[in-house]
């Protein structure tokens, strides 16, 4: 029997999904063309690098660090009060693409963006 790795482990762990989500918030500071995005979030970028960072690690198929903090994620409603329609979803979909595109190889790079696509799209609202 052949077992599995998750995109977790085919990422890297810990440390790489760690990197993921600081160029992601990297890059939504960076990038001028997503800053309706990034005034939807504090000043300060910490408190939401830390939770991307847990919910990713679970997501991914390691660790339940957020459920185990917070609960159930609950994304969508998490995610109501702010105004997500497609020029939203559009910019947080560039930050990551950019992001995977750097730190990913195939087939997983192509696998990610296709999961968080369907992420980015379920959270629209408007």
């Amino acid at each position: 029997m052949i077992e599995q790795q998750t995109p977790y482990e085919l990422l890297g762990g810990e440390s790489a999904v760690h990197k993921l989500v600081d160029r992601f918030y990297d890059l939504m500071d960076e990038k001028k063309e997503v800053e309706s995005l990034r005034k939807m979030h504090a000043k300060s970028l910490r408190v939401s690098r830390e939770k991307l960072y847990l919910f990713l690690s679970g997501w991914m198929g390691g660790p339940d660090l957020y459920v185990e903090k917070y609960g159930h994620p609950m994304l969508r409603r998490r995610h109501l009060p702010f105004a997500i329609g497609d020029a939203e979803s559009e910019q947080w979909m560039l930050c990551m693409n950019q992001t995977l595109d750097e730190q990913t190889e195939e087939p997983l790079r192509q696998q990610l963006k296709d999961a968080f696509s369907k992420v980015a799209d379920h959270m629209r609202n408007q």
